[in-house]
């Protein structure tokens, strides 16, 4: 692929995978060789994290159409070889954002949590990843990216404090949805959240702690968005 002509994005939008497409099949051992060198990457390019873990769900067995999307991937770090995560000399406050598509995975219908943490200027850590329930709702998609943006929010405030960086303010985790933040808040179930697993109401401890506080952001400003489906030009360089 040296050489290849560089496209904007790491897939095409709306792009939607299914493990039987109908398509040819192509080497397995080849497309997990490529697959595992783009989850390495993703160690330090953020914005093909979505992408790299979808296409990662058809390891044992892809197609034509996981190869290619595959190689759209390489197109578009051909033309981006210059980008990466800038880090300066600023605040150490530590700042979280949680988002979720819904129903994002067509053969199960799961959601897809995204996530990341900005330590000053840049990202520290982020994932993408598919829920392991079956959310009934957006709001509840929202709230169980939450939870787990809250635990991983748990852990590296222990990590700071190891560092002699304490946090000495709640973690801001900063949400889309205000249905998902209102559950949240509110500690009174209803018929909307009783179906909810007990773990994730585990974040309304750590904010009744003060671990945490969740906030409410526009979608505009969701840097999160990124790690949950795929965009325009756009909007993905925006995000970006």
């Amino acid at each position: 692929m040296e050489g290849c002509s560089s496209v904007d994005t790491p897939s095409s939008p709306g792009i939607k995978l299914i493990k039987e497409d109908g398509q040819p099949k192509v080497d397995a051992q080849a497309y997990r060789s490529l697959i595992g060198s783009l989850l390495y990457l993703c160690a330090t390019r953020p914005d093909i994290s979505f992408t790299v873990n979808l296409l990662s769900r058809f390891m044992q067995s892809p197609s034509e159409i996981h190869l290619r999307s595959a190689k759209r991937v390489l197109r578009y770090i051909q033309g981006t070889l210059d980008l990466g995560i800038l880090y300066s000399r600023g605040t150490t406050h530590l700042v979280g954002y949680s988002d979720a598509d819904w129903a994002g995975s067509d053969e199960e219908m799961r959601s897809i949590s995204g996530s990341c943490f900005t330590l000053g200027s840049g990202v520290i850590t982020w994932f993408s990843k598919k829920q392991t329930v079956v959310a009934q709702s957006t709001a509840e998609a929202e709230y169980v990216a939450l939870a787990k943006c809250a635990n991983q929010a748990v852990w590296l405030r222990k990590v700071m404090a190891d560092l002699m960086v304490p946090q000495t303010s709640p973690t801001t985790i900063f949400c889309d949805n205000k249905a998902a933040i209102a559950i949240v808040k509110n500690p009174v179930l209803h018929d909307r959240t009783k179906h909810f697993k007990i773990k994730f109401h585990a974040i309304r401890q750590l904010q009744l702690e003060g671990e945490i506080e969740v906030d409410f952001c526009n979608t505009d400003d969701q840097v999160a968005d990124i790690f949950t489906k795929s965009f325009t030009r756009v909007r993905f360089e925006k995000l970006r």
